[in-house]
């Protein structure tokens, strides 16, 4: 390929400022070159809740957006990870105390499909009932909340701590807690997503399955 060539299609790419989704209030996430608008779709851009609030006590925390859509210059994404720092997770931990955790599989109102991921850090080693119970609560409240929530809200209480707190509250009377986070909330599926998977999966009842009379007398 002559120099020409490659300076002609340097030239034809262009810059596309990246925003976050409307409940990150739109907020620039930084640009990306494309010489085809096609080629942004499904490109992922990552960042820190730090640097979109401007709070660098958040910078322990990660984003992952996806591109969406493309407009004339600007390119809109959609949430699909939040995530901790291993490095700021390792900092919970305490020799002599107890560490519990849940992966929960969601449905929003609006039929998003989430895992989300609670982590619990008690103040002394709790017992087996104990890492129990609290377990199954960090598993009843995400549930509860997801099912009352839509996927943007869902999300936001994820983001901005109320879903920890909500599980905290909940379960400190269980055993004594240091501090609950989400370490993990990833987008699994939209709502045509789960619609497709819906219609192609087939539920086995008692009409459809046959039984062997003389089988079944044995």
């Amino acid at each position: 390929m002559s120099e020409r060539s490659v300076s002609r299609r340097k030239q034809q790419k262009r810059w596309y400022t990246v925003l976050a989704p409307e409940q990150f209030d739109r907020e620039e996430l930084g640009s990306t070159p494309a010489d085809e608008t096609d080629k942004l779709l499904g490109r992922t851009i990552e960042t820190t809740l730090g640097d979109l609030t401007n709070d660098a006590s958040e910078n322990n925390t990660k984003l992952t957006f996806r591109i969406t859509e493309v407009g004339s210059d600007t390119a809109y994404t959609e949430f699909i990870k939040h995530e901790l720092t291993r490095d700021y997770l390792r900092s919970l931990v305490r020799r002599g105390s107890s560490k519990i955790a849940a992966y929960v599989t969601v449905l929003t109102s609006d039929d998003y499909r989430m895992q989300i991921q609670p982590v619990a850090f008690t103040t002394k080693k709790a017992d087996a009932s104990q890492e129990k119970a609290i377990r199954r609560t960090m598993i009843d409240l995400v549930e509860e909340t997801a099912a009352d929530r839509t996927f943007a809200d869902l999300v936001d209480s994820v983001v901005t701590g109320r879903l920890s707190s909500a599980i905290y509250t909940e379960s400190k009377d269980i055993y004594p807690l240091r501090r609950v986070e989400i370490q993990k909330a990833t987008l699994e599926a939209r709502p045509a997503e789960v619609a497709a998977e819906e219609e192609t999966s087939v539920d086995v009842g008692e009409d459809d399955v046959e039984i062997d009379e003389a089988e079944s007398d044995d």
